[in-house]
């Protein structure tokens, strides 16, 4: 009886040890760097405080750079780097062209290499510069998990099945998130990431122009904010990259509920925007944002949800490498 209680607890000990200490399981931590590079957040808020207060449109762009990273073959800072002869990597894919803040990253981590080399990841730093963005665009300050490895792979033909087009539906929606083990309900918080950033008019312009294939505007969109977008954006300017269309048109530099009483009057930017309006789940959240006082239960739910959006797909353990430049494998 002793021996065969004996057995039992040592194969108790085993498994809790496989399932807690095994290096197939990929996980993020808080805290990840306090004892190998214990200044590396105070470090880059240090200096994104410095680049956002030189170019406050940056804000969006770094927050949208981990959205593009993480649904494309996850949390990997695929998306820094550069092509090659043989190889078209994400950062050139057409919907990456528009993508700006590349430089800030290198320069973050220059900064965090003349502190603790061969530390602190990319992918990492990706993480740590949206939620800063955010949070310096008088948005919520939240813990975020670390620990993540770069990968050493980029392609822009991943990009198509992973990424949402802002012309999807409802349920493109909600299945593009579904695949990546995101809610509806992350669906609708992170979709207020619109709070803040630019377009560009290719993004919307069939919802003016040619919404039905008939030379039709989007019967759905506000009709006097669609007049003042064509007044911006013209009929043949789908591929004009010098055209910039404020997401938010009143606050784009702040990150507030705004997105939500936009979407709620129909002035939603992109088709993607309005469809929130077509499930009761996300619509209950917007309407209650767009009549909320104030934006504790948006932040808090931000926050929550960048965590949550911050897991997929990463590297960690031996997995992956950290990278000396991140445009570069080592």
């Amino acid at each position: 009886m002793r021996s065969s209680i004996a057995l039992s607890k040592s194969l108790l000990l085993l498994l809790l040890g496989f399932l807690c200490c095994s290096s197939t399981e990929a996980h993020v931590e808080f805290g990840f760097y306090n004892d190998t590079c214990p200044h590396a957040e105070a470090i880059v808020l240090h200096e994104m405080t410095r680049i956002i207060a030189d170019d406050p449109t940056l804000a969006g762009s770094l927050l949208r750079m981990q959205f593009q990273d993480c649904f494309v073959r996850g949390c990997d800072a695929s998306i820094l780097l550069d092509s090659s002869n043989n190889n078209v990597a994400e950062k050139d894919a057409i919907p990456n062209k528009s993508l700006r803040g590349f430089d800030v990253i290198d320069r973050v981590k220059a900064k965090l290499e003349e502190a603790c080399p061969g530390i602190v990841s990319c992918a990492d730093i990706i993480a740590m510069a949206a939620r800063d963005s955010v949070y310096l665009a008088n948005g919520p300050y939240f813990p975020i998990q670390t620990g993540r490895r770069d990968g050493n792979k980029s392609e822009a033909s991943d990009l198509m099945a992973n990424l949402s087009p802002p012309t999807a539906n409802i349920t493109e929606l909600k299945a593009f998130f579904l695949q990546k083990n995101l809610t509806v309900k992350d669906l609708v918080v992170l979709s207020g990431a619109h709070t803040i950033g630019f377009s560009h008019c290719s993004s919307f312009s069939q919802r003016l122009y040619n919404f039905s294939g008939k030379g039709d505007t989007d019967p759905s969109l506000d009709m006097e904010y669609a007049e003042k977008l064509k007044r911006k954006c013209k009929p043949h300017d789908h591929d004009d990259m010098r055209t910039l269309v404020k997401m938010d048109p009143k606050s784009p530099r702040r990150f507030d509920l705004g997105y939500y009483k936009l979407v709620s009057d129909g002035k939603g930017l992109f088709a993607s925007d309005e469809a929130l309006l077509h499930d009761p789940e996300t619509r209950a959240y917007v309407e209650r944002q767009a009549m909320a006082s104030s934006a504790e239960e948006f932040f808090k739910d931000f926050g929550s949800s960048m965590v949550i959006m911050g897991k997929i797909g990463v590297l960690t353990h031996q997995k992956g490498e950290i990278r000396k430049k991140c445009a570069y494998v080592n």
